[in-house]
């Protein structure tokens, strides 16, 4: 699985993900940092990534596109820590 980390998450977050074996990007890191939600899913369905979040937007925007893709986890857990979110990806 892939996963493309929205601006919310820490960038530290990708590594973690990457330590664990799995192909993660934060938006921070492939020139994402400042787009919108909907260039943002618009990557993560071009290179077939799930897009993880703390926003609720990316569901609505889903939505009302009747898109079918990318998958998209919203992350709840507060405070944010890169750790919980590596954790649960085992």
């Amino acid at each position: 699985m892939k996963f493309l980390l929205d601006q919310g998450l820490p960038r530290s977050t990708a590594e973690l993900l990457r330590q664990k074996g799995l192909d993660a990007v934060h938006t921070g890191e492939c020139g994402l940092s400042v787009a919108s939600d909907n260039a943002i899913l618009a990557a993560g369905r071009a290179q077939g990534r799930t897009v993880i979040t703390l926003d609720s937007d990316f569901h609505t925007i889903l939505a009302l596109e009747e898109a079918s893709g990318p998958s998209v986890i919203r992350v709840r857990r507060l405070p944010i820590v890169s750790e919980h979110i590596g954790d649960a990806a085992e």
